[in-house]
């Protein structure tokens, strides 16, 4: 007959668990208090700086479950089973944190840098795409928005007359009020860091349109995905 676990041992389960992965983040050669596995850790980790103040509050609690058990079948504080669901919560994601090549991996349609706007607005209309990484053979050039294209038409336009030349690519990117409004990253960083990433952007002033991923996050690489900041809100 299998003993069903109480609380307490599942929370100290759970506990040590994340004990050994903080210690596999940080590469700990030698023993260290738990509090500062979450110092160097957060350092190294979004998803430890996700849930520092967690992890602080579980060494407070399973302080008071080791420090005053005063029997093998007596604990002082027997964890709330919401407590015990959010530690082993984390003690999952913190062990195998997904990817953005797991999660965004996709066929992306690319364009050239001679395409024409015609040929953009077209799939803007049948796709519903507000990014495009526009290319030059095999070299990346930049990314077009629909951002960009409308500030081409507010500085093109003359009275109430569209330009006849219809633009290519290559002159919208010069309307991108933000040229570098882009970021190449590896597939194996976690959905965390791309979401610290688009934070990290916005706070200097230097917001991106889109994580561009490739497999180690260089822009001769094969492109493997796109991520915008409306896909990193939808995810858990």
């Amino acid at each position: 007959m299998t003993t069903k676990l109480r609380n307490s041992d599942r929370f100290l389960i759970a506990f040590n668990r994340i004990s050994l992965t903080l210690r596999e983040i940080i590469e700990a050669k030698e023993f260290m208090p738990f509090y500062r596995l979450v110092d160097y850790g957060k350092k190294k980790s979004a998803l430890v700086r996700k849930y520092e103040d967690d992890l602080r509050s579980f060494a407070d609690l399973r302080n008071a479950i080791v420090h005053h058990r005063t029997s093998a079948e007596f604990v002082i504080a027997e964890p709330h089973t919401k407590v015990v669901s959010r530690i082993e919560y984390i003690d999952h994601v913190l062990s195998k944190p997904r990817l953005v090549g797991q999660v965004f991996h996709k066929k992306v349609l690319c364009f050239q840098i001679n395409d024409s706007l015609k040929y953009v607005l077209n799939v803007i209309r049948q796709r519903k795409f507000t990014q495009f990484p526009v290319y030059e053979g095999h070299e990346f050039r930049g990314l077009v928005t629909t951002v960009g294209i409308t500030n081409w038409l507010a500085t093109t336009i003359s009275g109430n007359q569209i330009p006849k030349k219809m633009p290519t690519l290559y002159d919208i990117l010069h309307h991108e009020k933000n040229r570098v409004n882009y970021k190449f990253v590896s597939r194996y960083i976690t959905i965390y860091d791309a979401e610290e990433i688009f934070k990290q952007g916005v706070e200097r002033g230097k917001r991106f349109e889109a994580l561009l991923i490739t497999e180690h996050g260089k822009p001769q690489q094969k492109l493997l995905g796109i991520i915008t900041p409306i896909d990193i809100m939808k995810v858990d």
